[in-house]
């Protein structure tokens, strides 16, 4: 969890015989489906930060390109991958922590709905908190990479053993359903069909998707997120007296704050569960706009308004958060690799408000060369077989292109 007052103990717990001995439910299935676990990677303090930092190794900086980020909270899963010091791993995700670091290392990565991977046993901030889950996926090198780790988890039956998780196995017809509607696009008897979200309407990407407002769902994520006013993160930097890293700052203030109390959070649960039934209403009306009689298949977003983020500036998650709210499925694809000689400043772009102003003012071509740039193919819940298949689809189409 990246907390100093957790080095020699069982998450702070000072002589917990589970220490080095505990596994969870997670660890346990890998183990049994043959899977060697050899290190243990990075992650910032509290987990709740797109950028990977404590106070045990300081910041975890991206391989190809050591001005920028590995992203975060999985970064330093993401960045030993990259560098092959590992065929593939897992992450947590409750709100973009899979994908961001997928983005920024130029792999890909999935973050299924909750229940879908165990997280029985692991470690986690403000445990208890279930109104936005936190889940764990993989991510590898390829789409294959997922499919493999992805089934050889569903294949040790996880729901035997966390009472969360979902009893459902993984599901070669949905997969084999996508490939036939590839191939039957291919010889123009189909047709597969996505949106593109061009724009959440707050922070301007690079590049029509119009759903209810993602400045709703990231207000409403944000105040899940805070709803303890965190007393939880305050509580374990204080087992060691050690700072939090700055990077925090967006999500942790010095001290903590007032925290909801049952009728607050029930209501902000509402609130959720609006949002939801909107957003499932509109995809559903897509089957009016895309000619195949069906609502589309999935729609594409960015993960950040960058390619990959400068130290400390990685201050805006609405690309990501969303997804966490609805409980979606989200699967990042490697796009392209910045290059300054063609993806230069525009000099003439007008910003959409004062924070789209101040992440295009932080654009430098130069500190951003070489830098990888992710897409996410977002599709509805439990639909991780679909989202793998059409990944190595599209994946397939970008580098032949």
């Amino acid at each position: 969890m990246g907390y100093v007052g957790w080095v020699g103990t069982f998450q702070g717990q000072k002589g917990d015989p589970r220490r080095l001995v505990f596994e969870s439910e997670l660890v346990k299935e890998l183990r049994s489906a043959g899977a060697v676990l050899h290190c243990k990677t990075s992650v910032p303090a509290t987990l709740m930060c797109p950028q990977t930092a404590n106070n045990i190794i300081d910041y975890t900086w991206n391989p190809k390109n050591r001005h920028l980020s590995s992203g975060g909270s999985s970064g330093g899963e993401g960045a030993l991958i990259i560098l092959r010091g590992s065929a593939g791993g897992f992450g947590t995700d409750i709100g973009g922590s899979v994908r961001v670091p997928a983005a920024f290392n130029g792999l890909y990565g999935i973050r299924p709905s909750a229940g879908r991977i165990p997280y029985e046993g692991a470690a986690n901030s403000m445990d208890g908190q279930n109104s936005i889950t936190s889940v764990v996926g993989p991510l590898a090198t390829t789409p294959g990479g997922l499919k493999l780790l992805f089934k050889s988890v569903l294949s040790q039956k996880p729901w035997l053993h966390d009472p969360l998780a979902i009893e459902l196995p993984w599901r070669d017809e949905a997969e084999q359903e996508v490939l036939d509607l590839i191939k039957s696009s291919a010889a123009g008897k189909g047709q597969l069909s996505f949106g593109i979200m061009s724009s959440d309407d707050y922070i301007q990407p690079v590049i029509e998707w119009k759903p209810p407002s993602h400045q709703k769902a990231l207000e409403l994520a944000l105040a899940i997120y805070t709803l303890d006013g965190g007393a939880d993160a305050h509580y374990q930097f204080n087992l060691s007296g050690e700072p939090p890293m700055p990077e925090l700052d967006i999500f942790l203030k010095e001290s903590p704050g007032p925290q909801m109390n049952a009728q607050q959070i029930a209501a902000i649960n509402v609130a959720k569960r609006e949002y939801q039934k909107e957003y499932l209403e509109y995809w559903n009306s897509t089957s009016e706009l895309t000619g195949t009689g069906r609502p589309v298949d999935g729609f594409f977003c960015p993960v950040a308004p960058f390619p990959a983020a400068q130290r400390g500036k990685a201050n805006y998650a609405g690309y990501t958060v969303f997804v966490n709210l609805l409980d979606y499925g989200s699967i990042v694809i490697p796009v392209t690799i910045a290059d300054k000689t063609v993806d230069t400043v525009d000099a003439g772009y007008d910003p959409l408000n004062d924070m789209d102003k101040a992440i295009h003012d932080e654009y430098d071509a130069d500190i951003y060369d070489g830098a990888h740039v992710g897409l996410q193919l977002v599709g509805r819940r439990f639909q991780e077989e679909r989202l793998i298949a059409l990944a190595e689809y599209a994946g397939h189409a970008v580098r032949t292109a």
